[in-house]
């Protein structure tokens, strides 16, 4: 789901309403950046707040149960912890690496043959995750214990198929446009029925993407590819406003905790916007390449001890456009450097 689909950032084809209503809504995020360019780098990203590290995803890796997860932090105050995805949670290790760190799965296996009304190659449709995410969260507010719900969605994702009739784009037209418009539509079905559920009141909501459409690019890492929707919507507690600043993905949750007044431990390298300290910048990814954007001054790090530094020189057709540097700020790539080497070894905290 790329920024760009909006109309907040420039789109004219009407695609993301919904979306683009609860940008005016609620806590609008200008400038956050996606860690990498899988599903399983963004997973990473918000549930362990960490940046990327070079080669496969901590969710692909072996090893990765117990750490120190968004999900295992709200477990332990109490929290029922639950990973909902309308596809079957093997894929990419998924399954392995949430339950291994705090969370319950709902996945397709857990779907009875009436709640899926339409369903392809990746999943149930958005509207029957939604229904199921609803249902299970109504059983669970029954304990009298507070929820916490990550929903991952797969129908913004080739083949573009989704049920006839809901949206203006045909169903079989198998395009993008289509896919992101039916994404649009479900999100706003959910949160209607969401509102008249007796947790609404009491929840807060944070909507983010795992990654862009595309990465390919004339750099080796072209930012706009990396730049994502996110904000955090809750009527009554948190107040329209927008952060202008660069975000990164990994921050996303360490803020929202923040806005919760939640005292917790914290091994999360992310941290909140709120923070004092805090610096605005972003890690960004793809399978050996690592970058870091602070400033106007975007350094990528490349094997061999290589590195290449561009500057942010935005232009009417695109703000993330990038030229190369004249000359080197080898302040900003030793930073970069510290950034990686140690963010590589937080997980093992």
């Amino acid at each position: 789901m790329s920024a760009s689909y909006m109309e907040r950032f420039g789109n004219t084809e009407s695609i993301t309403p919904v979306l683009d209503s609860l940008y005016r809504l609620g806590m609008a995020f200008d400038r956050v950046y996606a860690t990498g360019n899988r599903t399983v780098r963004g997973l990473e990203a918000v549930t362990l707040s960490l940046p990327p590290c070079p080669g496969q995803s901590i969710i692909k890796r072996p090893n990765n149960a117990g750490m120190h997860s968004t999900g295992a932090l709200l477990r332990e105050k109490g929290y029922n912890v639950t990973y909902f995805y309308g596809g079957n949670s093997y894929f990419d290790n998924m399954e392995t690496f949430f339950s291994g760190n705090g969370y319950d799965i709902v996945d397709q296996k857990s779907y009875s043959p009436e709640e899926i009304t339409f369903a392809n190659i990746w999943g149930v449709c958005d509207e029957d995750a939604y229904r199921k995410v609803i249902r299970t969260l109504n059983e669970q507010s029954g304990d009298g214990k507070p929820f916490f719900a990550h929903v991952m969605t797969v129908s913004n994702h080739r083949p573009f198929t989704y049920p006839a009739g809901k949206i203006r784009i045909p169903n079989d037209s198998k395009s993008r446009a289509g896919g992101v418009l039916y994404t649009d539509y479900a999100l706003g079905q959910f949160l209607a029925e969401a509102s008249k559920q007796p947790w609404f009141e009491n929840t807060v909501f944070l909507i983010t993407a795992d990654h862009c459409a595309s990465s390919a690019g004339r750099t080796e890492i072209p930012l706009h590819k990396y730049h994502i929707p996110a904000l955090i919507f809750a009527p009554g507690f948190v107040a329209p406003r927008e952060v202008g600043g660069i975000v990164s993905q990994i921050d996303l949750m360490p803020t929202l905790l923040s806005l919760l007044n939640m005292n917790y431990d914290s091994h999360f390298y992310g941290r909140s916007i709120f923070d004092p300290d805090y610096v605005n910048r972003a890690f960004i990814a793809t399978y050996q390449d690592l970058g870091y954007l602070e400033g106007d001054t975007f350094t990528i790090l490349s094997p061999v001890r290589r590195y290449e530094q561009y500057r942010v020189a935005p232009t009417a057709e695109n703000p993330h456009h990038l030229e190369p540097a004249e000359e080197a700020d080898p302040t900003q790539v030793d930073r970069a450097v510290y950034y990686y080497q140690t963010s590589c070894k937080w997980h093992k905290r």
